[in-house]
């Protein structure tokens, strides 16, 4: 297939995609569900490590939904790299069956192989999990009290330039292209969705995140169309910085208490909420949700840490990024009271829990026991 093919067939998907967002089904209403069933997928690394201790919490938790059958906590095995490379499927096609037989995912980490890894080139499982359920919206929210940092970031999650990231070209020896997609019904509902939640928590201040002034038509598509989702919502403050300021405005404390709702294409939003997670203490303490008009997925935003594993120093993996990833699920559920024990649980654990990854504090069973018994 010649490049201009390979670039017509992309065209073609994208513009089908498309036509599939515009008959996206309704959100489940969990509250008139009989059972709602949450797949639990350990990943790869420290990610059994870490699903460990949470499922150990939630079985807790939620004991007495538990046992009459109003929650089933499934594990779905499978999604690791030994299969998916077998498989050469970045979601093999029996695990994303079962995937989809749930209601809601809660995550670990999975690896991605890069240059240097000898592995096969298969797409992230995030990215194909992002799109197969059409999980269009990651949401990371940041809190720093002792800094006034009260921040939720709206990354777009199936579009921009991890779309298409294992389908650029190699026109020749001396010239490779990648593709950054930006369509109108995807960036409406994340616009939307950014606005509803600032509309929600008090009308919040709303900042675009963009490079509009190099990248003219994709971020420039994109900022103009979250300016035009802004009018519906006349009473919410939107601004807009270009990404390189923004991401120097994170760390200065002059102004960064002045920002609350974040709306970010895919690229910057992944590079965006890292930093900011590092400033809350690093990305082992945040969790994200990955949302969608059917599906929603949770997991922990750090990665699947093969070296603490290579090492022997799996045990001391910390958990609180996919508890974190819980608390959203729950409060996402309906279940606020739930959440919110679990979250004050895990605040004292990050006061008297100190994992450090070179293996000279707490282990992620010291994590499990303090949040146990917290609860």
């Amino acid at each position: 297939m010649s490049y201009l093919e390979h670039f017509d067939t992309l065209v073609k998907e994208q513009i089908e995609r498309v036509e599939r967002m515009k008959n996206a089904p309704a959100a489940p209403d969990f509250a008139s569900m009989d059972k709602v069933v949450i797949g639990a997928i350990d990943g790869d690394g420290i990610g059994p490590i870490i699903m460990d201790s949470c499922r150990e919490i939630l079985n807790k938790l939620l004991a007495d939904e538990i046992a009459a059958g109003r929650i089933e906590i499934r594990t779905i095995k499978g999604l690791t790299i030994e299969n998916r490379v077998a498989k050469l499927q970045a979601v093999p096609d029996d695990v994303l069956a079962e995937i989809k037989e749930c209601d809601l995912l809660l995550k670990g980490p999975t690896m991605t192989p890069g240059k240097g890894d000898n592995l096969p080139n298969i797409e992230s499982a995030n990215v194909k999990l992002r799109k197969e359920l059409d999980l269009f919206a990651n949401v990371r929210p940041v809190v720093i009290p002792e800094k006034g940092i009260d921040w939720m970031f709206f990354r777009e999650n199936t579009e921009g330039e991890y779309a298409l990231g294992n389908r650029g070209v190699d026109i020749s020896d001396d010239i490779s292209i990648d593709f950054k997609v930006t369509t109108t019904a995807g960036t409406k509902r994340l616009a939307r969705a950014a606005f509803e939640h600032a509309k929600a928590n008090g009308n919040k201040n709303v900042t675009i995140v963009t490079k509009a002034n190099i990248m003219k038509k994709t971020d420039g598509k994109f900022l103009e169309l979250c300016y035009e989702m802004a009018k519906e919502y006349p009473e919410i403050k939107t601004n807009d910085r270009y990404v390189d300021i923004c991401s120097a405005n994170l760390i200065n404390d002059m102004v960064n208490k002045d920002f609350n709702v974040f709306i970010l294409p895919n690229l910057y939003g992944d590079i965006i909420t890292d930093e900011a997670a590092q400033m809350q203490g690093g990305v082992g303490t945040a969790g994200s949700a990955n949302m969608g008009s059917r599906y929603a997925m949770f997991e922990a935003i750090h990665g699947s840490a093969e070296r603490m594993i290579k090492e022997g120093r799996g045990q001391f993996a910390n958990p609180a990024s996919i508890c974190r990833a819980a608390v959203m699920m729950l409060r996402h559920m309906g279940a606020m009271e739930k959440a919110d024990i679990l979250e004050k649980a895990l605040d004292a654990a990050a006061e008297n829990v100190n994992i450090v990854r070179d293996g000279s504090g707490d282990t992620a069973a010291d994590f499990t026991k303090f949040v146990l018994g917290a609860i």
